[in-house]
């Protein structure tokens, strides 16, 4: 098992961006990786070696979150912005698009749709993919991906955010922050 161990440790950057994503705090994001790490390592047992680790992490935080926001715990409406993602992109990176203006309003669209897109455009997951961890048809997801790149061209001032844009950003730095490739 030590390379299900080294698979998972591998990919916490990930999940802590996808954590940041959802909650759009820090610390609440660190929690979230956190007890996603230990449900799947208890359950570790369940996963079916060859197959998907990174969804099968990123299906089990994301339920964990949910549920978390079904209990009303900590989570506040992101459409403030006091709870949206950090910009952790450094002056000297900022592409054309501005992602600090980007991260922002990433911040401000409903959380169905800002998983979708960061699944789909930062996190490299396939349609399919993204529909096994959210749970719904595959249409579901590519609805809400275009409603959430609309959202966001609109909100821009006409910015370009198809897939090559969203690609600019990668799912996180050392920090688990969302950052400009570049």
């Amino acid at each position: 098992m030590s390379t299900f161990k080294s698979d998972l440790t591998a990919l916490l950057p990930n999940l802590r961006a996808f954590a940041r994503s959802l909650c759009g705090d820090g610390v609440w994001a660190d929690d979230l990786v956190q007890e996603a790490v230990m449900r799947a390592w208890a359950n570790q047992d369940k996963y079916q070696e060859g197959t998907n680790l990174k969804a099968w992490l990123f299906t089990i935080l994301r339920n964990h979150f949910y549920n978390e926001v079904r209990k009303n715990k900590r989570y506040q409406d992101v459409g403030d912005g006091e709870t949206a993602p950090e910009n952790a992109v450094h002056e000297s990176q900022l592409s054309s698009l501005h992602l600090k203006d980007l991260v922002r309003e990433l911040g401000k669209l409903p959380p169905d749709q800002r998983e979708a897109l960061i699944l789909t455009s930062v996190d490299g997951f396939s349609y399919d993919e993204a529909a096994d961890i959210c749970g719904c048809a595959v249409g579901t997801i590519k609805s809400r991906v275009a409603r959430a790149r609309r959202e966001l061209e609109a909100q821009l001032d006409g910015a370009d955010i198809g897939p090559a844009a969203a690609g600019a950003m990668s799912s996180s730095g050392p920090d688990g922050k969302l950052v400009a490739r570049g």
